[in-house]
């Protein structure tokens, strides 16, 4: 059973990944979407998404990192994967399920599962453009505004050369809006020759539980339910295992955002530090109530020096 973090843009950067794969638990991680329009990106832009390659593209923890990419054009991604790959990474991902109104007017992420087609030929175009050893992978959604093509666009990316698919369990058109519907995943399942990575409403050992029988999927990939409770993979794989609950107690989650806090203040992050902070105490209030006293009492500050932690 293996369990990833999701690549939350503006949200899971470097010092959330580095925080999160350190309390454990999680497999591998991905950076946020890297734009690919219609330039030849410099090594740069991809080092600045994914600090991690000077650590060989892993986390401090010691989790691999792979990089995605997101754009429309075949050729264009497959011209900047294969320099991206001159960089080591242990795999590229491709996103087609980011349902941001931006990024899909401007034929990106979730818009482009109303073309099957051209799915499959970005996964070909950009798998013979990358060296064998290096994993090309799809993340989806159900669709775009329905889930009418939904197999039909699974099939396409395995057959370009997906190696593994993660499949949200929503269309565009749902957003976030619960209920994820996992039992789609189990349909894409039997369809496709590749491993399903399941993702979408996992909050719970409960909700994996659930999503696992629903979908048939073992692997998961877990985006708010872990920003919410940065312990949940750890209860999973105890769970699994018959073992007592591994919890995070609350004043070690504070050392926890102690050292975030430290990795966002050398970003030379003046005015974005805060807001991060406050960000991830938000989602935490769902899964530790002493987060919502400690963002209540933080909430009007800005500057992460300001922010004592207590």
């Amino acid at each position: 059973m293996r369990i990833a973090l999701a690549p939350m843009e503006g949200l899971v950067d470097a010092p959330l990944r580095a925080a999160l794969t350190k309390i454990g638990g999680v497999d591998w991680c991905v950076t946020e979407f890297v734009r690919v329009t219609s330039t030849l990106l410099p090594p740069k832009v991809f080092k600045r998404f994914a600090p991690e390659w000077a650590n060989r593209w892993h986390t401090g923890a010691g989790v691999p990192l792979k990089l995605q990419l997101l754009g429309s054009d075949p050729v264009c991604l497959a011209e900047n994967a294969a320099r991206a790959a001159e960089l080591g990474p242990p795999g590229i991902d491709l996103n087609f399920g980011c349902p941001a109104k931006t990024v899909n007017r401007h034929r990106g992420g979730a818009v482009l599962l109303q073309e099957p087609e051209l799915l499959n030929e970005i996964v070909s175009t950009v798998r013979r453009a990358v060296p064998a050893h290096i994993p090309v992978t799809a993340k989806m959604r159900l669709g775009y505004l329905d889930t009418s093509l939904a197999i039909e666009c699974a099939q396409a990316l395995a057959d370009g050369g997906s190696a593994e698919l993660v499949v949200h369990a929503r269309t565009k058109a749902d957003g976030y809006k619960p209920p994820a519907h996992w039992a789609w995943i189990a349909r894409i399942k039997e369809a496709v020759k590749v491993p399903v990575m399941a993702n979408g409403e996992i909050w719970t050992v409960e909700d994996y539980r659930r999503c696992r029988a629903e979908s048939g999927c073992e692997d998961v990939m877990l985006g708010r339910g872990l920003i919410a409770r940065p312990d949940l993979a750890r209860q999973i794989r105890a769970a699994l295992a018959g073992e007592p609950d591994d919890l995070l107690a609350w004043s070690d989650m504070l050392d926890v955002l102690g050292e975030f806090q430290h990795d966002v203040a050398t970003m030379g992050a003046i005015t974005y530090g805060p807001g991060r902070l406050k960000q991830w105490l938000g989602y935490m209030r769902r899964g530790y109530p002493e987060a919502d006293v400690l963002f209540r009492s933080i909430r009007t500050q800005q500057q992460l020096g300001d922010m004592a932690l207590a």
